[in-house]
This record gives structure tokens, C-alpha cells and sequence, in this order.
């Protein structure tokens, strides 16, 4: 019975994963961004700032393609470059919370709704063993990225 239950949860949390990134790149489509640049928006939009050199480390994208990154969502209004004047060289990217919101807002908002109808369906001790459950995998596949980022 053992051998079901973990087959039965890699079998869930593979579903899961699939429709998050499906989700996502549709999330991105429809507000006219790549898959990549959605979620990268969305890491950049946890921080005030944040330098290239920053997003490089945290995603594993060579500087050539974190300058890219910026580019694009610079183009769009929704992160700007800001130089600091003691070395023009060093660039701090600051994320522009309010454009990122109203293009990403309210489809988070809906998504939001029904996110917190169906948490209220589990016990509290569920919900912490969800959420450990994430804590823990989330840290796991950090540290899967990292090893492939840096062998």
C-alpha cells in the first residue's frame, strides 16, 4: 500500500507542477510576456532593488541573458535601470510594483479568491503539512538547481 501512496503523490505533485507552468505561460501570454519573463518578474518584484549581477546568481541565467531579461521588461514599463552616480559602471534594477500590478493584478486577484476558498477546506494541521511539504521541496529543488547551475 506504501509503494500506491508514493506513486499516487509523485503522480499529484507531477499534475501540479505541470499545470502551474501551464498555468503560468498562459498567465503570460495573455498579459504579452514569455513564460520566462513572467516568472522572472515575478522574483524580481520581491526585492526594492536588485542588481543584474543579483538576478544572475538567484536564476542561473549567464549576464547576457539577464541583460536581455531586463530589457524587455524595462521596454514594458515594468522595472527600470537606475545608475549609481559613484560608478556609472554598476547598474541597480528597481522593479515598477504599480504597472507590474495592473497588468498582472487581476489575474492573480481571481486566482487569489479561489486559492483561499479551497485552503479553507483543510484543517490547520493540513495546511501545515502542505506547507511544509512546499518549505522543504522548494528547498530541494534549489539546491537541484544550484548543483546543475554550478557543477
Amino acid at each position: 500500500m506504501a509503494k500506491n501512496i508514493i506513486q499516487d503523490f509523485r503522480e499529484a505533485s507531477r499534475s501540479y507542477s505541470d499545470a502551474s507552468i501551464f498555468m503560468h505561460e498562459a498567465i503570460a501570454r495573455k498579459v504579452g510576456l514569455s513564460s520566462a519573463d513572467h516568472k522572472y518578474l515575478g522574483l524580481i518584484l520581491k526585492y526594492e532593488s536588485i542588481t543584474a549581477g543579483e538576478i544572475s546568481k538567484l536564476t542561473g541565467l549567464t549576464t547576457g541573458a539577464v541583460t536581455g531579461l531586463i530589457d524587455r521588461l524595462e521596454k514594458k514599463e515594468l522595472l527600470k535601470r537606475q545608475f549609481i552616480q559613484e560608478d556609472r559602471r554598476k547598474v541597480i534594477i528597481i522593479p515598477n510594483v504599480e504597472n507590474s500590478m495592473k497588468l498582472l493584478g487581476p489575474i492573480f486577484d481571481e486566482l487569489q479568491k479561489k486559492t483561499l476558498e479551497l485552503i479553507a477546506t483543510f484543517s490547520q494541521k493540513e495546511i501545515e503539512s502542505i506547507e511544509r511539504y512546499f518549505r522543504e521541496a522548494t528547498l530541494l529543488m534549489k539546491e537541484t538547481a544550484e548543483h546543475l547551475n554550478n557543477p
